[in-house]
């Protein structure tokens, strides 16, 4: 018996890196999984894992930036096994330069593939789980996102990605209050892991130890994302998870800091001082990766 029995999950990106490992733990704790990835034969590789193993798993290849694409892959899901309930969104792409460097095409390449990535299947499902509790279906529907740390803090040289991954993390506490309702809820993950993302960014930090406990390797972090998957976790939502190797955490976000209130329009010339001040007596922000 596993903790996710009877459950079907959506990954998208899970060809490879953090999305095969969250198929794969997925798998061992009984749910069925659709193995989403642009690279049909990536997709069809971890499904063959997953049935030789003893797991029931499907390949698709269809495109996550579109709603078109994900009627599609819903589609493909449900035909296959019935229902979906979890959602993984975590397919992701780097296109890392300094600002002043970006083109548009940097930009909005990384702007579809996660921000629209992420709206289009959790429109569809989201509207399909509304419909199920207005019939009076009993819903236990979940949406995991996949924010960053510099998507929190801020990374030098990837201002459109840290964009990308803020705006998810900030949908992600609005798809929770909107949700609830239904069923479903909603949180997000900055994951630290070894992937082809960070091995092309990072590759001596994430490199496998020769021996010992593997810090980076992806599996460490898929076991928050099957949890929150899970029946267990129906009380969390609206909150960002942080997880590498053997550490979890729960991100603090932005929130209103000390107010002074003047009662009065402030004089532009009087708020040097006041701003100074405000400055003193706030947390001070976690440094942007790369500084």
């Amino acid at each position: 018996m596993g903790i996710c029995d009877g459950r079907t999950v959506i990954i998208t990106g899970a060809g490879g890196g953090l999305g095969r490992a969250y198929a794969q733990t997925f798998a061992a704790e009984g749910a069925n999984v659709v193995v989403n990835d642009i690279r049909r034969q990536a997709a069809e590789a971890v499904v063959a894992e997953i049935v030789a193993a003893g797991g029931k798993a499907l390949a698709n290849d269809g495109d996550i930036t579109s709603l078109a694409g994900a009627h599609a892959i819903v589609a493909a899901a449900i035909a296959a096994f019935g229902d979906v309930q979890v959602l993984v969104n975590n397919a992701g792409v780097l296109r890392d330069h300094m600002f002043l460097s970006l083109t548009e095409e940097d930009w909005d390449t990384v702007m579809r593939v996660h921000l629209r990535g992420h709206f289009c299947l959790a429109n569809v499902l989201g509207n399909h789980w509304r419909a199920q509790k207005k019939a009076g279906a009993v819903v236990d529907a979940r949406i995991i996102n996949t924010t960053s740390g510099a998507g929190l803090q801020g990374s030098v040289g990837q201002s459109n990605y840290s964009a990308a991954k803020g705006g998810i993390a900030a949908l992600t506490l609005v798809q929770a209050a909107e949700l609830a309702r239904y069923g479903i809820t909603a949180n997000c993950l900055a994951p630290a892991a070894r992937t082809s993302m960070t091995e092309g960014a990072m590759p001596e930090l994430v490199k496998k130890p020769a021996h010992g406990f593997d810090v980076w390797d992806p599996r460490n972090v898929a076991s928050i994302v099957v949890w929150l998957g899970s029946v267990q976790s129906a009380h969390v939502t609206g909150r960002c998870f942080e997880a590498k190797g053997g550490e979890l955490s729960v991100a603090d976000g932005w929130r209103t800091g000390k107010i002074n209130d003047k009662g009065m329009r402030w004089v532009p010339a009087e708020l040097g001082p006041i701003v100074e001040k405000l400055l003193a007596e706030a947390v001070p922000a976690q440094k942007v990766w790369g500084t």
